[in-house]
């Protein structure tokens, strides 16, 4: 039976993750879903889910001193090609670095930095907080049945800014493009939250749990 993990490592309350993924795969009989920080328990998985909130130095801490954690990961899915999931931080970990605080260094699988949104309109807060529109820039099979216009449920004040715009899959708008969607390969990260997304985000894990790269 397939088994997803979502990496457990203090960087937020996971519980709605875990009744999203739960549910998801449930109805499309996509095999089980668990949370661990067991290192070993992610190089046995089928599919990996990295969650992150907070600021990017911290998790990155955090991810850091599960001991043989960030190099189960990159096994799993650089070397073995197993899908993985990153959500809000854990897409931003997916860059070069992340300039939050202070430069942070990332797993480096895509090239880019995390930087703060700076909209273009004074009057636009930051964090960029609720809902917003998806803009589909590159299509994707963890995006099917997902349109431009299809909302989804944001918390951020950083973003990543992609070196090869092909590697930017989808954005939105807060007083400029605002990275959305980013994936290469085997791997694909959403700023926000498909957990919280309704429909398009339930159709994107789904997707996600019956992707066969």
């Amino acid at each position: 039976m397939t088994l997803t993990v979502i990496i457990d490592y203090d960087s937020g309350n996971l519980h709605s993750a875990q009744k999203a993924f739960q549910r998801v795969a449930r109805e499309a009989d996509a095999g089980t879903v668990e949370i661990t920080s067991d290192p070993d328990r992610v190089s046995r998985a089928d599919r990996i889910v990295l969650p992150g909130d907070g600021a990017f130095p911290a998790c990155r801490r955090e991810l850091d001193a599960r001991t043989g954690m960030v190099e189960a990961i990159a096994e799993a899915v650089r070397v073995e090609c197993r899908p993985f999931l990153g959500i809000c931080v854990g897409m931003q970990m997916l860059a070069t670095r992340g300039l939050e605080y202070e430069p942070t260094p990332g797993l480096a699988w895509i090239d880019g930095e995390v930087t703060r949104i700076l909209p273009d309109d004074p009057t636009l807060k930051v964090p960029h907080m609720g809902w917003n529109e998806l803009t589909i820039d590159h299509p994707h099979p963890v995006l099917d049945g997902i349109s431009s216009g299809d909302h989804a449920y944001f918390v951020h004040s950083y973003h990543m800014a992609v070196k090869d715009p092909v590697n930017l899959l989808a954005h939105t708008d807060h007083g400029g493009h605002v990275t959305a969607i980013v994936g290469r390969d085997t791997f694909i990260g959403t700023q926000f939250h498909p957990e919280k997304s309704q429909a398009a985000g339930l159709r994107l894990i789904a997707n996600f749990l019956t992707w066969r790269p």
